[in-house]
């Protein structure tokens, strides 16, 4: 539980932190269309420390096996989605995208274990 919420509030400030660089800094060195992928980046680095926010507090409730998966998917995912995003922004080198769709199925495949992890859990009530 304290590996995911920590993963979560670090992932959070520095989302934040990179959301705060592109908009004041980098924006006068990139194009708009970089622009709007780093954009990216940091939308799906927030959506997913949220996620990640959330495997922490069920795990506090019902840990297993699949929801430590589905934590450890969204810290991937993050990285390697969002870091590459960041990456091509930053450099403008194309080659870069072609790996943000695996950190886009690694985010999947974390919704997809929180899903079962749901499903498993029996109520409390």
């Amino acid at each position: 539980m304290r590996l995911f919420l920590s993963a979560a509030a670090i992932n959070g400030a520095l989302a934040v932190l990179l959301g705060a660089f592109g908009a004041h800094l980098l924006k006068q060195m990139i194009t708009l269309e970089m622009l709007d992928v780093y954009k990216t980046g940091v939308q799906y680095h927030f959506y997913h420390t949220f996620a990640l926010l959330a495997v922490g507090i069920l795990w506090s409730q019902h840990p297993s096996g699949i929801l430590k998966w589905s934590g450890y998917l969204f810290m991937a995912g993050m990285a390697i989605f969002s870091g590459f995003l960041y990456l091509l922004a930053i450099t403008g080198i194309k080659a870069l995208g072609m790996i943000v769709p695996i950190g886009g199925i690694t985010l999947i495949a974390g919704w997809i274990c929180l899903l079962v992890h749901v499903w498993k859990t029996r109520p409390s009530n």
